[in-house]
Order: C-alpha cells, then structure tokens, then sequence
C-alpha cells in the first residue's frame, strides 16, 4: 500500500464526465463540488488523446492542489505521473494493477475496480490501496455495467478488508445503504455534475455520508459492548 493513501479522502469521491457540464467548465464545476464536500476527484477522459488528456490533467491537478484534494487519473499512470497526480484508477480492461506498481512505485496510490470477491482478491494481491465497488444501483453513466448492489460490496470488504467506494448510480437517497454495507465512501458522478448546483449537491450528500458513517460506528460500539459486557444472572445471595 502508498504510504500517502489515506482512507479518509474516499469519503466523498467525485468522478468526473465532461458530458454532464453541458457545456459549463468542468474546472468550475469540481471547484464547487469541493467546496460542497467532495474529498478526492477522479478525472476521466475517455474521448480525449494524450496529449489533449494530459493539458486537462495538468489544469485539474492545480485546482485540487490549491484546494487540497488528491486527483486520481482514471485508467492512464503515464498521465497520472508526468502531471503530478496523486494516484490512478484501473479498470478491468486498463493496465494490471502490478504493472503500474512496478511503474509507479510508491509515487501514486492505485485503485482497482471490482465486482466480484474474486476480482477483489486479485487486485488486493497485486498491490491496489482501495477498490471502486460497483455498480450499486443502476446508471445512466455507462451503458456497459452490471449492477450488484451494497450486499455485494459488503461480501467484497469482508473478503479484503481494503478500503472502498461504491459506485454506480449513488445518490444523496441511496448513499446511507451503501455505507452501511461497509464502504469507506461512494463515488458520484451525476448525482453532483448534473446538478445545477453543484456545490449544493455535493454537500447534500456528504451530510447523508457523514451521518451514516456515525450511525455505523455507533452501531459497531454497540455491538462490541453486547459482546463484552454481560449482565450476570439470577439474584444475589
């Protein structure tokens, strides 16, 4: 594991859709987004080239420098490395995780997808810090994803014990169920960059996160004094 990765910064994870500005700047719109709560951006560019992706990578990673938020670079280490992110996330089709390790070494902090215990092992094995877990719900976002839900995620943090976001179709209605199930954040896409106000949005569901990750650590006290401490039983004497 990266000794920068800090589980914290996955609380609220916005990943980015130029689409979704509808025409708005994308720079403008992180920027709010952050101000409303998001703890860590992934920028993804799937339509863009090289040279075009590393010019947007370089402009983002001075935002969230400035603002004190890691960037993520989605699927490319070359981009990630030469603009200065602070990690990559991969894909299942992108390059293996170990290969990245081995190109990155310790300079960036790697995060896989998952959608099986299996998927999961195998990237927890090859040296990914964290895990995207999903989709949760159903999406608009990708055409492509099988949705399969926060029990799924909850059976993948068991298995690993890595941290992770959920994602795929998270809201500020859902978000609570897939905190419950044991992650360590969700990531956001349209439920904040579709939005007209994107700091608004943001904000709204860091306070559902935020209040779910308090029930769940009440809760977890709970348990253990249940396991802890007994009543005696029967009267004295």
């Amino acid at each position: 594991m990266s000794a920068m990765f800090d589980e914290k910064n996955l609380l609220l994870y916005l990943c980015t859709d130029r689409a979704l500005a509808r025409g708005r700047s994308l720079e403008a719109l992180v920027e709010a987004a952050i101000k409303g709560g998001v703890t860590m951006v992934q920028l993804r560019e799937k339509e863009m080239n090289a040279r075009d992706f590393l010019k947007a990578a370089r402009a983002m990673r001075a935002l969230t420098k400035r603002l004190g938020v890691p960037l993520i670079i989605n699927d490319r280490v070359d981009i990630a490395l030469t603009a200065g992110a602070d990690g990559v996330h991969l894909g299942g089709g992108d390059l293996p995780v170990r290969a990245a390790r081995e190109l990155a070494g310790g300079r960036l902090f790697i995060g896989a997808t998952a959608r099986s215990v299996e998927a999961a092992r195998a990237a927890k094995e090859a040296g990914a810090d964290y895990l995207g877990v999903g989709a949760m719900f159903p999406t608009g976002t990708k055409s492509d994803t099988v949705t399969i839900g926060p029990a799924a995620l909850g059976a993948i943090r068991e298995a690993t014990g890595l941290p992770m976001v959920g994602i795929g179709g998270v809201n500020e209605k859902n978000a609570a169920s897939v905190i419950r199930a044991g992650a360590s954040g969700v990531a956001v896409v349209s439920a904040i960059l579709s939005r007209d106000d994107a700091e608004a949005a943001a904000r709204a569901i860091r306070t559902v996160v935020e209040d779910a990750m308090r029930r769940a650590a009440e809760s977890a006290r709970g348990a253990a004094s249940d396991r802890f401490i007994r009543p005696e039983s029967g009267n004295p004497g």
